[in-house]
């Protein structure tokens, strides 16, 4: 469906093509400062046009707040906010009347509805995440005013080209086709320390400074290179997005079907052309015998637990640890492309497609405030469920007749 949330409620509406796009959003507490500006800032991000890396559509995509919002004050009532298509051309996609788009959306919305929308993906286009990036602003503001909380997202493979975050193998690591048990342990750390400062001090100015908002130089001149070729030869080129949310409070998370991972893995996996989803080591702890993959626990400087290493990614039994939490989002090569390829008509005709439009030959630079606003909406739908639990607990007078053993120990500072 069209509504993501169960405290913090949004709905995205709207198709590629049509007047305007945006979302209704119904849980945001009352009385937070609230900007266009806010929200804009994030949308500008987003939007298409940015540089030779993107399409070349040109929507300025303002937003316009329609409701929930007084003198720069939310007031707890539906936030409404809606933004204009105005750089159209539907005559661009009259191909798609005889085809459906290979790995597109066409063949499979015309299947679920019996009809589809002339013109562009609909709402499986990318212009549908304008309501989910703003939606995910005004949630990132609360969440950074009441806890601190940063969630910074980041581009980290385009196509075969990767941020080197992972540690080197050891000298002595074993070849691949060899299997003795033995070598079990070989397996090199996921995590390398380089990785680990990244996560914890990378900031939007430090991705924003280049077009593929790949923090690290190097490699993002590499990936440009990379986009470039692909778009030159009328082809597209994959990638994946890295996130890391920065001190989100332990205790988040509904077990067991809502774990936090799996609302993280669901909000990722709605995003237009995603194919992939790890947290923390993902597929590469696999390879990591249990003694060295798990977090000992430590004392901080303020007598608080916390772990001595992080391959659980913030995340642990389906609850945040206190942690940062960080993930990574594969994005596949986006399925418009203007090259000739041999496919279909509906009616099952043989032909040749190729599409018109205007089209990124990478998602993922544009994709990264997107991965950030579901990132941001999962924890804010999460934080206000546990403070409603912890609220509801306040009220009851205290048990005094539980064993130390259930309950929260006190720790001295």
């Amino acid at each position: 469906m069209s509504t993501f949330g169960s405290h913090f409620r949004v709905t995205t509406y709207g198709e590629s093509h049509c007047a305007s796009v945006g979302a209704i959003i119904d849980g945001c507490p009352p009385g937070l400062l609230l900007a266009q500006e806010d929200i804009q800032a994030q949308l500008n991000r987003r939007r298409p046009g940015q540089s030779a890396l993107t399409t070349p559509r040109d929507e300025k995509d303002l937003v316009h707040l329609q409701s929930g919002v007084e003198h720069g004050v939310t007031l707890g009532t539906p936030i409404a906010l809606l933004v204009k298509n105005e750089d159209q051309r539907p005559h661009d996609y009259s191909e798609t009347d005889l085809y459906p788009r290979p790995s597109h959306a066409d063949y499979t919305y015309l299947q679920k509805y019996g009809v589809k929308a002339s013109s562009g993906g609909g709402r499986s286009s990318a212009r549908e995440t304008i309501g989910r990036v703003a939606a995910g602003a005004i949630a990132e503001k609360y969440l950074k005013t009441v806890y601190g909380i940063e969630i910074v997202a980041f581009v980290s493979s385009v196509g075969k080209i990767h941020l080197p975050y992972v540690a080197a193998p050891p000298s002595n690591a074993v070849p691949a086709d060899n299997d003795d048990a033995d070598h079990d342990d070989d397996a090199h750390d996921a995590l390398s320390p380089e990785f680990v400062q990244l996560l914890n001090t990378v900031t939007r100015a430090d991705v924003d400074r280049h077009p593929t908002r790949c923090p690290h130089p190097e490699t993002a001149e590499r990936m440009t290179k990379r986009i470039l070729r692909a778009k030159d030869a009328q082809d597209s080129i994959g990638g994946t997005v890295t996130c890391v949310v920065r001190r989100a409070p332990a205790g988040l998370g509904e077990p067991v079907f809502d774990k936090f991972e799996a609302q993280l893995a669901r909000a990722m996996l709605s995003i237009p052309a995603t194919k992939g989803f790890e947290l923390g080591s993902g597929f590469r702890g696999t390879e990591v015998p249990g003694s060295r993959h798990n977090d000992a626990f430590v004392v901080r400087p303020d007598g608080s637990l916390g772990t001595a290493t992080n391959w659980s990614g913030g995340v642990q039994g389906g609850i945040t640890n206190g942690e940062h939490i960080y993930f990574r989002v594969g994005f596949k090569s986006p399925a418009t492309i203007t090259q000739a390829q041999a496919t279909a008509q509906y009616d099952g005709t043989p032909g040749t497609l190729a599409a018109r439009g205007r089209h990124d030959p990478c998602v993922v630079p544009r994709a990264v405030p997107i991965v950030e606003a579901m990132a941001s909406l999962v924890v804010m739908d999460a934080l206000l469920a546990q403070s409603a639990r912890a609220a509801a607990a306040a009220r009851l007078p205290p048990v005094t007749t539980l064993p130390p053993t259930m309950v929260l120990p006190k720790r001295s500072q």
